[in-house]
């Protein structure tokens, strides 16, 4: 009789990492995330990224075009199309980019490529309908860009001199109308009300906030006052008690789809430093590692604790590295065993709706962007990594990517390609699995 090694096959690794990874989950939080990942391959592909890791952590393809020490740098961990958005306040302007890094990680840059490029294949099928042939043209000038702006600014002190043009289609409208729908007004408007004494306060009959216990918000409301000041940059607020007064404690309901199920509070506080924005909506989130992290060796792991003080920390050290126009309230704070980012939910949040680009012109022109966007933050991540020689990473990319640039792009669309595929019969696997019960 033929021997056979029995090995899983990928429907039964899929569904059981899914299932795994949301154990922690309450029926009705997993419910409602399985129905959002049941939805379409790339609601699929964003509330799983620790598949991908899974998948890609020691794919040998990257070796290819990196692999080196040199070519490592902090990665916003999830880049994905919908990751790209407006943020900003009335302080330093709205601007478009990535601002969501709770997943960030110290890696090979080409992680963030290749996640990102497989994101493009399933949006631009989903929301786009651009064809094959297009959305390959599309991640080529993406990479492009990416290229380009790293040989372009290789002496370039200072990221704040790379800048995105808003002047045209798609980014240009879309940030106009972000200012003109969007800000602090509008944003108190939806999150919160008056009382009848005219003390603003969060409104819980939103179906996106909840209530918190007298002992939560007695706790939240001390770590507020006691922890969170201390982790504040000193160039942004300061770190003394007393800059502002805690006016509300809600508890954030439904957020996100990968994080969803994570504890989450908002917080209403009354800043004293100016006129501009006194009334600020602190989010509040709890921190967990990375997906990467489950896929490291031993000796990495301990790396990795040994670097930061906890996931939190972690998230506060890539969050100012990669960040354009880093939150000058990004700190963190601990509640019962748990660490949790504070940072400010921005008045002009505003995911960029690709549904509504008109053809390929257009997308181009956005990819080119995202390239740049995402070019510019590894640089800055790498020079927080190593300021004394800010140009290593750059160099080392460029060394690597030069000899032949073609076969780098070639090999990267074809790993977006393949993978988005591969995505496609993952989502089919779970939604044959578990949609009947998301719908129940």
């Amino acid at each position: 009789m033929p021997f056979y090694f029995k090995r899983p096959s990928r429907r039964e690794t899929v569904l059981k990492a899914v299932d795994a990874h949301n154990r922690g989950l309450s029926q009705a939080d997993r419910r409602r995330k399985y129905t959002k990942m049941a939805s379409s391959p790339y609601r699929f592909y964003r509330g799983t990224n620790h598949l991908f890791w899974g998948d890609v952590w020691n794919d040998w393809r990257y070796q290819l075009f990196g692999g080196l020490n040199d070519t490592q740098t902090w990665l916003q961990g999830d880049a994905h199309a919908y990751n790209h958005g407006a943020y900003g306040d009335d302080r330093q302007g709205v601007h478009y980019g990535m601002d969501d890094f709770d997943d960030a990680v110290i890696g090979d840059y080409q992680y963030d490529l290749w996640r990102h490029a497989t994101s493009m294949v399933l949006d631009a099928e989903e929301n786009v309908e651009l064809s094959p042939d297009q959305t390959r043209r599309a991640i080529r000038h993406y990479l492009t860009s990416y290229l380009d702006t790293l040989t372009e600014h290789l002496n370039t002190a200072d990221t704040q001199d790379i800048h995105v043009d808003y002047d045209r289609k798609p980014l240009g409208p879309f940030i106009d109308k972000v200012i003109d729908k969007r800000g602090v007004e509008r944003q108190l408007k939806k999150w919160t009300t008056l009382d009848a004494d005219g003390n603003r306060l969060f409104n819980t009959d939103y179906k996106k906030l909840g209530k918190v216990s007298a002992k939560q918000r007695k706790a939240i409301v001390a770590a507020l006052t006691e922890q969170y000041p201390a982790t504040l940059q000193a160039d942004g607020l300061t770190g003394e008690r007393g800059h502002f007064s805690i006016k509300d404690i809600a508890r954030r309901l439904n957020a996100g789809t990968g994080s969803l199920g994570l504890d989450r509070f908002y917080a209403l506080i009354r800043e004293e430093r100016n006129e501009l924005d006194n009334d600020v909506i602190l989010d509040i989130k709890e921190q967990t590692p990375p997906p990467a992290y489950a896929h490291m060796t031993s000796a990495e792991r301990r790396q990795w604790r040994q670097s930061f003080e906890h996931e939190a920390h972690r998230h506060a050290l890539a969050f100012r590295a990669l960040a354009h126009h880093p939150d000058e309230y990004v700190g963190w704070l601990s509640l019962d065993n748990k660490h949790f980012s504070v940072r400010r939910r921005s008045p002009y949040k505003k995911d960029f709706p690709t549904h509504k680009i008109d053809g390929f012109k257009a997308y181009r022109r956005l990819t080119r962007a995202w390239g740049r966007i995402l070019a510019r933050e590894h640089m800055g991540a790498a020079r927080a990594l190593r300021p004394n020689d800010p140009g290593y990473f750059n160099r080392a990319v460029i060394d690597r990517c030069s000899p032949n640039r073609e076969a780098f792009k070639a090999m990267v669309v074809d790993v977006a390609f393949n993978y988005a595929h591969c995505v496609r019969r993952d989502h089919a696997y779970f939604v044959a699995e578990h949609a009947p019960a998301a719908e129940e």
